[in-house]
């Protein structure tokens, strides 16, 4: 019994040791600067810790904007124009979305089941929803 205990201990630090860490979102967002004008902003972010260890990083157009942290989220400011934002585990997988000056998108990034290694994802959100599922994430820095 003592041993069943322990290892659900284990398990639990080491599925949090995977998470982000520091301030929250709803903490720190009075501290991130205004958007420039002509630029836009994408927010990346994670909810999950499913998958912890895997980790993905973020590209935007082939540059790492990031890395796909449970429990995380951070933002990229961009010139308007067509992008596409990639992960890469077993598979690569592709979103692609036009930012216009101005506006701010919301991706969420997921970790789906794969072959050897979990498979991540990126999807569009809606702003709202985005905002809600934000609000206790921790804040990273990239």
């Amino acid at each position: 019994m003592a041993y069943g205990r322990i290892a659900g201990v284990l398990l639990v630090c080491l599925a949090a040791s995977g998470c982000a860490s520091g301030p929250k979102l709803s903490e720190v967002q009075s501290t991130i600067p205004r958007l420039a004008d002509g630029q836009g902003r994408v927010y990346f972010y994670r909810t999950s810790i499913l998958g912890a260890a895997v980790q993905p990083s973020i590209r935007v157009n082939d540059h790492t904007v990031g890395s796909c942290t449970p429990q995380g989220v951070f933002y990229k400011d961009l010139a308007p124009g067509s992008y596409q934002a990639s992960v890469e585990t077993e598979v690569e997988r592709h979103l692609t979305f036009t930012l216009d000056a101005n506006e701010e998108k919301y991706v969420r990034c997921y970790i789906s089941m794969g072959f050897f290694i979990g498979h991540g994802n990126l999807e569009l959100v809606d702003p709202a929803e985005a905002r809600g599922d934000m609000k206790d994430l921790s804040f990273v820095k990239e």
